[in-house]
């Protein structure tokens, strides 16, 4: 299945999604860790935000790819928190992550949200704007390599600086 980047149809999920985007990320990790999360963060008024669970789908409207932003706070001051990213192991390498994922930042963007965080893969999120955390005085809340937490503004605003606080659901 090869995908154009801009082939990839992105949307909100809907409750209909949900099951869909449980077996996307119960194939996608090594547990099913990732797929509790995401109930748990669905079940936190406080951390979920409507618009901000994005699939891409494949030409069926069946969601291949995913990513989520939630809020989490750098120190006091709202953030959001990109994660988890996954997509269906037949679909992976194929751009449905990368559109997913764009898509979260642009409904972000249109939120007028502004700080988002990652933890991740320090040689995949830079293709998205993302830079090291440390640059902008943000801290994870735990030991990681200084290149895998990245942060990005999604728009003119500087960021807050400070120690990175998760919603509870991430257990940490």
């Amino acid at each position: 299945m090869s995908h154009d980047r801009n082939t990839w149809h992105t949307r909100a999920e809907t409750p209909e999604d949900i099951a869909a985007i449980r077996a996307i990320l119960v194939a996608a990790f090594p547990t099913a860790l990732e797929a509790g999360i995401v109930d748990a963060l669905r079940a936190d008024a406080e951390a979920w935000i409507d618009g901000l669970s994005i699939v891409s789908t494949d030409p069926a409207d069946v969601p291949v790819g995913y990513a989520l932003l939630t809020r989490c706070h750098i120190d006091a001051e709202p953030a959001l928190a990109l994660a988890p990213c996954a997509v269906t192991p037949t679909a992976q390498r194929t751009g449905a992550g990368s559109a997913a994922i764009r898509a979260a930042l642009t409904a972000a963007r249109n939120l007028d949200e502004n700080a988002v965080v990652v933890l991740g893969h320090p040689e995949y999120y830079p293709r998205f704007g993302f830079t090291p955390a440390s640059g902008f005085g943000i801290k994870a809340p735990f030991e990681v390599p200084d290149e895998a937490m990245m942060a990005m503004a999604l728009c003119d605003r500087p960021l807050p600086k400070g120690t990175v606080h998760y919603p509870p659901a991430f257990g940490v």
